[in-house]
């Protein structure tokens, strides 16, 4: 993984009032924990910071320029409006280069099982350790061909080179299953029986109405 390079500003305006204003400039406030520093409050901008998030992934990495210095900061929490859909606030975590970090990555499906199988992702991310500028943006697991019955543990994930499982080995990843079919449940003989009593006589309370 590549660190997105943004400019930051620094915050000293905070509080409900102070957040609204700098959202109405298109800008997004955001805290730098980490390395046992005082948080650091910072303004990012909005478009570039969207863009930065988007192709990172959970997990991006942002080099911030502030104030004529460089910090590396992981992505650990995005706030967004729930209606607008906008980022409102981050949460980042600061690193270095070379240091090991805890992250949560996506698993992504390639490939397809075999006909008439259902495969479940019984979980959809999965923890590792690795190195703060070498976090995957996701994992693959194939299912290619994969027959039913057939069960992918975190033990058996692929994990990229450097990085160590965290996850309990036994998690269940993938479960590949019989799809469910859409067969009419079969009609016992005197429940039918008793359904075409049923009909006979409406067709005879009909016919006397008539009459």
């Amino acid at each position: 993984m590549s660190e997105s390079k943004i400019v930051a500003e620094t915050r000293t305006e905070f509080g409900k009032g102070a957040a609204r204003r700098i959202r109405r400039a298109d800008k997004i406030p955001a805290v730098i924990y980490g390395h046992g520093n005082d948080p650091i409050h910072v303004t990012l901008p909005g478009h570039d910071t969207w863009l930065a998030l988007k192709h990172g992934g959970a997990n991006a990495l942002l080099e911030l320029s502030i104030d004529g210095s460089t910090q590396l900061a992981l992505t650990k929490q995005v706030q967004v409006d729930p209606i607008r859909r906008a980022i409102e606030h981050i949460d980042f975590v600061a690193v270095r280069k070379g240091e090991k970090v805890t992250v949560d990555v996506p698993i992504h499906l390639v490939g397809e099982a075999v006909r008439l199988s259902l495969v479940v992702t019984e979980n959809t991310t999965i923890q590792i350790e690795a190195e703060a500028t070498h976090i995957p943006e996701f994992i693959e697991v194939s299912i290619e061909g994969a027959e039913v019955g057939t069960q992918v543990f975190a033990s058996g994930v692929i994990l990229p080179k450097g990085s160590t499982l965290l996850t309990d080995p036994e998690t269940l990843i993938v479960n590949v299953t019989n799809a469910p079919t859409e067969e009419p449940e079969p009609v016992v003989e005197g429940e039918a029986t008793e359904a075409e009593a049923e009909a006979a006589a409406g067709d005879d309370d009909a016919a006397a109405t008539e009459e």
